[in-house]
């Protein structure tokens, strides 16, 4: 997409003839095992925090409401 936009860019300026035609662009960046692999990382990072962070502010609350009975 951003090859499609600098293309847009210098046709507008008028500077023409280094940038291939549209057919002549790369399909896109390969994308690498690591990048792919690391998304579901991500997301099970973001969803253990989550879990964490409810169960800690549980027990706070817990523990807050047993110090306040007494």
């Amino acid at each position: 997409m951003s090859l499609f936009l600098l293309d847009a860019i210098l046709r507008a300026f008028g500077i023409r003839g280094h940038i291939p035609g549209h057919d002549d662009f790369p399909g896109g960046p390969d994308k690498s095992s690591f990048a792919e692999n690391s998304r579901g990382l991500m997301r099970m990072l973001v969803f253990v925090a989550a879990i964490v962070a409810a169960l800690s502010l549980v027990v706070w609350a817990a523990v807050w409401l047993a110090i306040k009975a007494l």
